[in-house]
């Protein structure tokens, strides 16, 4: 049985690579240059392997592990950001109630005011002001008179914007309410996904001939996956952010890659010149690459005993800026396919969107496409 320190250590590159039946792959570091990596340590695998399934199920038991591990990542942050909206909850019902109490009064005064007209309280008022004999007396009607009708306008507008105040105390009140019940229920989802990975999980181990040396391996792989491949995964996805930020000044300087007809633009963006774009930008995308196909865009690099595999595609978005949004379709980190909680974390986490805006401030793109080698983009002009 594996010792604690070498649990701890968490870093069975060969042995991931041979179970996965993966050619070891060029380590995804921060640091690109592969000569300055520094080895990590190894761990030899566990004495029975003989004695293990196969590897596609020992490949099954990683996958299904990992995505374990990621969606009690996803349960606990639910469960932070669903105590934090019960807080605003209460808080935000707590000021509907004490400001429906405190309006209870204007809205008497209010009453009083809107019956007085429609009754006709004011019209005396009103005839004693147009029958007057003198004009000194006209005058001291007329101020008593706009006395009176504008106090009635500071009685009906106080209680406007107070009723105004109230109605959106309410309705932040009910929206953080149905946001509350949207993550118990995205939280109930989860959970029972959790319980049944665990209940499969379990079943391998159990089944795997060596129910030990199988507990360690997965626990020293969730261990090198919290410690050391999230954080890949991050420097990667954190580099593409930073690079696509300089992109528009990259296409407006490129010739070629814009192109004017009339009102319209076409922006065709080849996958060669987006390559040389990104080692530009950052040597960690030595040994990363990106292609263009069937409406997809792929990134992929291989460094060290890591790799990685990014898909996803792109949509036009309108607001609150327009430009073309980057969604993940897949991510795949040494085989393994991380679960759609972690991409829609990655996703919310790093900005991978292109703003045409930043190459001319009133173009606007219009339709997005990739294919053949080349992302091509339609924009127009709009002022």
């Amino acid at each position: 049985m594996l010792s604690p320190k070498r649990l701890a250590a968490a870093l069975t590159i060969p042995l991931f690579c041979s179970l996965l039946l993966i050619q070891p792959a060029p380590y995804l570091s921060a640091d690109p240059l592969p000569s300055e990596l520094s080895p990590a340590p190894s761990v030899s695998s566990p004495s029975s392997m003989s004695s293990f399934p196969d590897n596609a199920e020992t490949r099954r038991l990683m996958q299904q592990t990992l995505s374990a591990a990621e969606i009690q990542k996803e349960i606990e942050r639910i469960g932070t950001e669903q105590s934090t909206l019960k807080q605003t909850t209460a808080a935000l019902t707590r000021q509907a109630a004490e400001k429906k109490k405190g309006i209870a009064e204007k809205e008497k005064r209010a009453g009083a005011v809107v019956r007085a007209y429609y009754t006709g309280d004011r019209d005396p008022l009103l005839t004693a002001f147009l029958s007057a004999k003198t004009l000194s007396k006209w005058f001291i009607l007329l101020d008593y008179y706009e006395m009176i009708m504008g106090r009635d306008k500071e009685i009906l507008a106080e209680y406007e914007q107070q009723y105004k105040n109230l109605q959106t105390t309410l309705a932040a009140a009910e929206r953080s309410s149905k946001e509350l019940a949207e993550l118990k229920s995205a939280l109930e989802e989860q959970k029972l996904r959790i319980e049944a990975l665990h209940k499969d999980i379990e079943g391998g181990i159990q089944s795997s001939g060596d129910p030990q040396n199988m507990t360690a391996l997965l626990e020293e792989f969730t261990a090198y996956w919290q410690n050391i491949g999230m954080h890949e995964v991050k420097t990667y996805f954190k580099a593409l952010s930073s690079a696509m930020d300089h992109l528009p000044e990259f296409v407006e300087s490129r010739d070629g890659v814009l192109t004017r007809r009339g009102t319209t633009y076409d922006l065709n963006l080849k996958e060669e010149d987006l390559n040389e774009f990104l080692y530009s930008q950052n040597k960690l995308f030595n040994n990363f690459s990106f292609t263009f196909e069937n409406g997809s865009v792929i990134a992929a690099g291989k460094n060290g005993d890591l790799s990685l595999r990014l898909q996803g595609h792109y949509t036009i978005q309108e607001e609150p800026l327009n430009g073309l949004m980057f969604h993940v379709d897949s991510i795949i980190f040494n085989g393994l396919e991380l679960p759609d909680t972690t991409r829609a974390s990655l996703e919310k986490e790093f900005d991978l969107g292109f703003y045409p805006s930043k190459i001319v401030s009133f173009l606007h793109a219009t339709e997005v496409d990739s294919k053949d080698g080349v992302l091509h983009v339609r924009l127009r002009l709009s002022f």
